[in-house]
């Protein structure tokens, strides 16, 4: 039996790239959207998805911090993917020959520079892989594509140059779902994070009495994204994703007091922290 991961996007996407790179054991399923990719993994017909939270470059996947309030899945990993965007032209296509390029808008301003050198005109598409295919459709040498190196793969297209952003180290963070709650077990030398979701009290200074506990008891907050409820323009919840293991007394303490100042918490995961998160040291 094959095990399958879920993601959002055509084939080639970035994401896709990300699958590979993390699970290549799995057969990855191209969804329409992250929700349909999320709906897989729940009704299992997907053991896993791999959903983008956010990028070095773009910031945060909007989309993502809508959906996962609503989820029901669990995180029980982490993934950072680098973006190498790549130059593709048709199988008998030189450099010379490109008078356009089409990608998504993101990849497009990544490479604005070196678009401009070449004097193309930049044209917008959906997404990067679904420009590819197209390209691979038409199949007119005085076009080109942004894209990835599996795309070109993908749909038979030449990499007329790789690297083509402008700046180096452009890096895509996912978060790995499951419908099973897996925590790892504990041990000392291993670098953990733990996700949640909060939901600040109605009392004075009540996030700043909320997140105390962690600064009281040495934890590291890694990130913090505040939400409107619904209805409301007040940012009352909160996900947050924190150094650390549940079964860390430090932490213990501090989930304790985050617990007494917030009307609801919510685990979403705690997971080994990426390899990736070493080079943040340096």
């Amino acid at each position: 039996m094959h095990l399958k991961i879920a993601y959002q996007g055509v084939q080639g996407a970035y994401s896709e790239q990300a699958c590979k790179s993390a699970y290549p054991d799995y057969i990855p399923i191209a969804c329409e959207s992250f929700q349909e990719a999320m709906w897989l993994v729940e009704q299992g017909d997907a053991d896993l998805a791999m959903i983008p939270l956010e990028n070095s470059t773009a910031g945060r996947v909007e989309e993502i911090y809508r959906l996962i309030p609503k989820m029901a899945l669990h995180v029980i990993n982490e993934h950072f993917e680098p973006v190498v965007h790549c130059l593709l032209g048709t199988k008998d296509a030189e450099i010379k020959d490109l008078r356009c390029v089409g990608s998504h808008p993101q990849a497009l301003a990544q490479c604005h520079n070196n678009i401009l050198e070449l004097k193309l005109e930049a044209i917008a598409k959906l997404d990067t892989a679904g420009a590819a295919k197209e390209l691979a459709t038409y199949h007119d040498k005085t076009k080109g594509a942004i894209a990835s190196k599996l795309a070109a793969e993908i749909y038979g297209l030449k990499v007329l140059k790789e690297h083509f952003e402008d700046v180096s180290g452009n890096v895509t963070r996912f978060f790995v779902l499951s419908n099973e709650k897996k925590v790892p077990i504990y041990h000392d030398k291993t670098a953990y994070v733990t996700s949640l979701l909060f939901q600040v009290r109605n009392i004075p200074a009540a996030l700043y009495k909320a997140l105390g506990g962690f600064a009281t008891n040495g934890v590291n907050m890694l990130k913090i994204e505040s939400y409107s409820l619904k209805g409301t323009l007040q940012a009352s919840q909160f996900h947050i994703d924190i150094d650390g293991h549940p079964e860390e007394f430090k932490l213990k303490l501090a989930l304790e007091e985050l617990a007494f100042f917030a009307d609801e918490v919510r685990m979403l995961g705690t997971y080994e922290a990426h390899t990736f998160r070493e080079s943040f040291e340096h």
